[in-house]
């Protein structure tokens, strides 16, 4: 038995392979990479690599086996994930994998947002699979914050079109210790958790924070969802994806992204990462 993790050199799937490499040994691992060399690292510690890419459904053959527990990482190609994470369920299906972990959005059902659409049906595929499964719906990330930190500095603004919405966010890591702990753990089929942040905050709140770490006076800029596109597309981001992104300002004005059940702090047996904790960490860089 293996447990097998897609995707496994993107930022999360490094995350839950060090995560694992502290609770099983390295040769019950297995990385799915679409490049081995940027997994060196994992296979010069024992991690087995099968590289395949979700866009060639052939290279799959053999990355699953009968037993495995088979974690896919949701692709990054907004608009070719249904295709993408169909050819992983089909063939973790018919390998007879013992589980497919997912990982999904905040809500599912009710996210009613363009991002969350190839995850609606991601998720009836893996619910229709028949294979035993466990849905992840994560919430967002710290670091799609944090990481995003020089504009804000430079221009001593937040800016964004949430109004006063809140975001439930929590770190990367935190969301790869749950992931680790229903890989590693029993019980879990059949469920979804919802995984968020333990305190929701608002991007005043956000702004707020920063200032108070680097001594700058920093605001929160609300603008319009139009104004919100406008800038992102000035910022070098494609048209498509400010759209999408803008229409995911929408949706945290609306609160799709502020629940805060604890399924992921329960999870992973602590409370989960503070934003503030985030913002140290990226400002030290």
């Amino acid at each position: 038995m293996s447990i097998v993790v897609t995707g496994a050199t993107g930022h999360l799937g490094r995350l839950v392979v060090e995560g694992l490499l502290e609770k099983v040994p390295a040769d019950q691992i297995t990385a799915v990479v679409r490049d081995t060399a940027k997994a060196a690292d994992f296979a010069d510690r024992g991690v087995r690599l099968h590289e395949a890419d979700y866009n060639r459904p052939e290279t799959l053959a053999g990355a699953f086996a009968a037993g495995d527990k088979v974690l896919l990482i949701s692709g990054s190609e907004v608009g070719q994930r249904g295709p993408q994470h169909q050819a992983v369920i089909d063939a973790a299906k018919e390998a007879g994998v013992a589980l497919l972990a997912y990982t999904s959005v905040l809500g599912g059902p009710a996210a009613d947002f363009t991002l969350a659409d190839e995850h609606h049906v991601t998720e009836k595929a893996v619910t229709d699979s028949g294979l035993p499964y466990v849905l992840l719906r994560n919430g967002w990330y710290h670091e799609n914050y944090t990481e995003n930190l020089a504009p804000v500095l430079e221009h001593g603004a937040v800016v964004g079109a949430a109004g006063e919405g809140r975001v439930a966010s929590a770190s990367r890591a935190d969301y790869a210790a749950a992931a680790v702990a229903v890989l590693t753990g029993e019980g879990h089929e059949g469920t979804a958790y919802e995984l968020s942040g333990d305190t929701a905050w608002s991007f005043a709140e956000y702004a707020a924070v920063i200032a108070e770490q680097t001594g700058k006076e920093i605001v929160y800029g609300a603008v319009s969802p139009a104004e919100y596109q406008t800038i992102l597309t000035g910022a070098g981001v494609p048209e498509p994806l400010a759209v999408i992104l803008s229409d995911v300002e929408g949706a945290i004005e609306r609160g799709r992204l502020a629940a805060t059940p604890g399924d992921l702090s329960r999870l992973i047996g602590r409370p989960t990462t503070p934003i503030a904790d985030s913002v140290a960490a990226a400002l030290k860089g």
